[in-house]
């Protein structure tokens, strides 16, 4: 596997607390944290428990990988709860379902045979799909969320974004969330109704049952393991070693502490939960290098599933959508770029831009696309083969 040539690769520490981890600990919320709200909100979920849980994953992350290897929901699964309202039960059950079968990919060595059956430019089109489908999100359902003031509040997010992107004395992420905080709390948000809230909550302890599991298998777990496997193992792994080529990560790592995570959140009430290259791109955009942020990141999931569950529908408020989606759009944009070095190549290109579309537009559409490039691949390598005789 090559590594990107416009990542100068430098000696880092496993783990740091600084400006640049706080700044890169919130780059990827604009992803996570309505998806969390939602799934909560939708299903009845307990708030103690998946923050906290939520918050748990994190801190292990980054304390066992040492970069900003960040633990996301699963997307395809929480967009299927909150649009179907499944039950919170069929969450968990699914969580522990798909954590089996990962497990056992992971395990047996066919999760990395897959991976090595995957070309590069199959993965580069994954990331690229999944960056249209983020930059997507953004502008068209949370810049407008807010109305005239939002975009007022996009815009200037915008501004002090691209001003300060990439500024290692004073970066952005801190100064974007403390400008949505003000304008929650100038406008959207009564200061009381959230300190009354405060209290000190546990996570509540559940076990699924067998038809749980069958049920959320058949329904969240099955839709959620292309998506899982293209953007969870496969193109996490890819983006490590563009932004990380020092650190030799393999597969079946990825896949084991994937499993691991939803083999514990459904006995303690927390959402199933994956591995993601966009969250990855959005911590390292805003600052990020090393697990520091993500542990941070955590902390602040700890803090508000133990502390602040019992006001959680007064906290959600605090971070606007119009500033989560200016940063979920800069991670977009970064997460896209990284098929630039494939851009020499016409016929490597054309998987990329097949396979993005296609994710992007068509049902199934990483199962789809992760076909139609293996597909478009191996051709397009056969002619050369042809013509190179």
């Amino acid at each position: 596997m090559t590594t990107s040539p416009l990542i100068v690769a430098e000696p880092q520490p496993r783990i740091r607390f600084d400006r640049n981890e706080l700044s890169g600990a919130f780059g990827d919320m604009g992803t996570d944290f309505p998806l969390i709200a939602g799934m909560i909100l939708a299903a009845g979920l307990n708030p103690a428990s998946v923050l906290t849980l939520f918050g748990g994953m994190q801190i292990l992350t980054g304390l066992l990988y040492g970069i900003p290897m960040p633990a996301q929901p699963l997307k395809a699964m929480a967009v299927i709860v909150i649009s179907q309202k499944a039950s919170g039960a069929v969450l968990y059950g699914a969580g522990l379902a798909i954590g089996v079968v990962m497990l056992v990919l992971a395990a047996t060595g066919l999760l990395t045979w897959m991976a090595n059956a995957v070309p590069k430019s199959v993965v580069r089109g994954i990331q690229f799909g999944l960056g249209l489908q983020l930059a997507t999100l953004a502008l068209r359902d949370y810049v407008p969320a807010e109305g005239a003031g939002g975009f007022i509040l996009a815009g200037l997010a915008f501004l002090l974004t691209l001003l300060l992107l990439g500024n290692r004395r004073i970066p952005p992420a801190p100064f974007v969330l403390a400008l949505g905080f003000a304008f929650a709390l100038l406008l959207r948000v009564d200061p009381k109704l959230v300190v009354q809230g405060i209290g000190f909550v546990l996570p509540a302890p559940h076990v699924p049952t067998r038809h749980d599991i069958w049920v959320g298998f058949y329904l969240l777990a099955i839709p959620q393991l292309a998506l899982s496997f293209g953007n969870s193992i496969l193109a996490t792994r890819q983006v490590t070693a563009d932004l990380f080529p020092n650190r030799d990560l393999t597969i079946k790592k990825i896949g084991l502490t994937y499993s691991a995570m939803n083999l514990i959140n459904p006995f303690f009430g927390g959402v199933p939960t994956c591995h993601g290259s966009g969250g990855m791109v959005g911590h390292y955009t805003f600052g990020a290098r090393t697990g520091g942020s993500v542990i941070i990141y955590g902390l602040f999931y700890l803090i508000l599933g133990l502390f602040f569950s019992a006001a959680f529908q007064q906290v959600i408020p605090l971070f606007p959508k119009p500033v989560l989606g200016i940063m979920l759009l800069f991670e977009a944009l970064a997460l896209m770029l990284l098929c630039r070095d494939l851009a020499s190549s016409a016929a490597d290109f054309a998987v990329v831009l097949a396979v993005g579309l296609s994710a992007v537009a068509l049902p199934y559409g990483y199962v789809v696309g992760l076909i139609l490039g293996l597909l478009l691949h191996y051709l397009f390598l056969n002619r050369l083969r042809r013509l190179g005789r």
